[in-house]
């Protein structure tokens, strides 16, 4: 039987397992590598896949961008949902009208300044021109956060860089596809429409069904705990798909209906959240992998020096520029311009923006794919060492910012009430405060107190130290107040009244 018609046998089974594994576990040991070098653990993966290609030790031949575009969009949404999970609607909310305009009005500015630079400068077509400079104009979360995470920055920073990553891959993806189109491309305020349209029904529709799915999730007690995770996942992506169906655009539709669910306190969030993000660092891991394998390393050497360059006029002009004339409305410090200037890695979304020119047959989309990995690769190893000192050079760093609380929520159906889970990290200001000191609303209490793996009941004069972990029981009306009161003492101990956060809410 020819070697191309054996049929797949438990042995081949097993070794593809082995493989897989082995791969994962490397994925994971380079995390604490990239954790101490300050690089973005995308480098890692991206090496792996290059090493287990053709021109590496693994000789794999895959040339597939259909099959790298379709994973490419399944692991988007998982890391999309992933972000929109983690991300605090107290910090977002403030600087959400900036990151908007940063995210549509500033990825204008960047396309249009990147793909002048592509067509002058480096002599490209403008309609390659115009592909890369919509591919590299949209930023990467989990880029840049895997490098400032050891750095506590100020609110307004975290939240416009965090809501800029998610917002602006739905615009970009409606450019990269319009530009990719074979025929004459859309007059600019037929394709503004059509952006503004997508935008708007992926933010309904997102908006709508992650009400709809906490809302669902408080109000209904799942037979197991381990269920909750696979439910918010399942409503986040429900999102994407209800978005890409509508015509809407899918990429912000999850991203909101995600960020709709982490700030709602659902039950077992905790476990959720570790559930979320393994999901996402097992998408981030394949993903790159697959792109990994895509590139052919000896083909890439005659587009370093164009991606060099078209990368140069990005960081040093296009981004910049964008960064000001965005926020010159919403009068943010020239400190915080200049980090966000800088802090705008590219990463997964890029390279796999970049496979849709491929997929529609673009001339010259090889020669694109090619220049935006080296591009995303060289800047990446530039930008994302030199973060953490720039923002201590620039004095953002926030030193002495108390720890949030950890805080998980199981529903107690039959009894109307709630048990939270309360543990005490290192930081928080509740080290020290006795429990009759929280002050908690009538109708909820500390009933056991977990130290050094001991449990006892702690009486009203028991003094609350780091580490501990505390079960409060609390009835259903207080069970939002309860856990309000705890998270203002955990950031303002004794004087949380005095210091005004008893009427911060408690956001994720």
């Amino acid at each position: 039987m020819p070697e191309e018609e054996r049929p797949l046998t438990v042995h081949h089974l097993n070794q593809l397992l082995l493989v897989c594994s082995l791969v994962l576990l490397v994925a994971v040991a380079a995390v604490r590598i990239s954790s101490r070098s300050g690089l973005p653990s995308l480098l890692v993966y991206l090496g792996i896949g290059v090493l287990m290609g053709q021109d590496g030790i693994g000789d794999i031949h895959f040339n597939s961008a259909e099959v790298t575009q379709v994973m490419g969009y399944a692991a988007l949404v998982v890391i999309l949902a992933e972000g929109g999970l983690g991300t605090k609607w107290k910090e977002v909310r403030p600087v959400l009208p900036s990151a908007s305009v940063l995210a549509t009005a500033g990825v204008a500015v960047s396309v249009g300044v990147t793909a002048a630079g592509a067509h002058y400068l480096v002599g490209l077509e403008w309609r390659q021109a115009l592909i890369i400079g919509a591919v590299v104009s949209s930023t990467d979360a989990a880029a840049v956060f895997s490098v400032l995470r050891r750095i506590p920055l100020p609110a307004r920073v975290t939240g416009t860089l965090e809501a800029e990553s998610g917002f602006n891959d739905a615009p970009v993806v409606i450019l990269v596809v319009a530009f990719s189109t074979a025929g004459p491309v859309d007059h600019w305020y037929v394709l503004l429409g059509e952006i503004f349209l997508e935008l708007a029904i992926g933010a309904v529709l997102g908006l709508a069904v992650g009400w709809f799915g906490s809302w669902g999730l408080k109000h209904v007690a799942l037979p197991a705990s381990g269920l909750y995770p696979i439910a918010v996942l399942a409503i986040a992506v429900t999102a994407y798909a209800a978005g890409a169906l509508a015509h809407g655009s899918g990429f912000l539709a999850v991203y909101l209906a995600s960020m709709v669910l982490g700030n709602a306190k659902l039950p077992h969030w905790p476990a959720t959240r570790g559930f979320a993000e393994g999901l996402g660092w097992i998408a981030q891991i394949g993903m790159f992998v697959v792109l990994g394998l895509l590139v052919t390393p000896h083909e890439l050497g005659d587009d370093v020096w164009p991606a060099l360059v078209i990368g140069l006029i990005l960081t040093m002009v296009a981004r910049p520029l964008s960064v000001v004339s965005s926020l010159a409305p919403f009068r943010v410090p020239w400190q915080e311009q200049v980090l966000m200037s800088w802090a705008g890695l590219r990463g997964a979304v890029p390279v796999i923006l970049a496979t849709i020119p491929m997929v529609n047959g673009v001339t010259g989309s090889h020669r694109i794919f090619n220049i935006v990995f080296v591009l995303v690769v060289v800047y990446t190893l530039v930008q994302g060492p030199t973060l953490p000192w720039l923002a201590r050079t620039l004095r953002l760093g926030e030193q002495g910012e108390a720890s949030d609380l950890g805080i998980e929520s199981a529903p107690l159906e039959r009894l109307r009430g709630h048990l939270l889970s309360v543990s005490i990290p290192e930081g928080s200001r509740m080290h020290g405060v006795e429990v009759n000191e929280l002050r908690l609303p009538a109708g909820a209490a500390v009933t056991l107190v977990v130290r050094a793996e001991k449990s006892f009941v702690p009486l009203p004069s028991t003094v609350l130290r780091r580490g501990d972990e505390l079960l409060v029981v609390a009835t259903d009306p207080v069970r939002d107040a309860a856990e309000r009161r705890l998270r203002a003492v955990a950031r303002g101990g004794k004087l949380a009244s005095w210091l005004g956060t008893e009427e911060t809410d408690g956001g994720r």
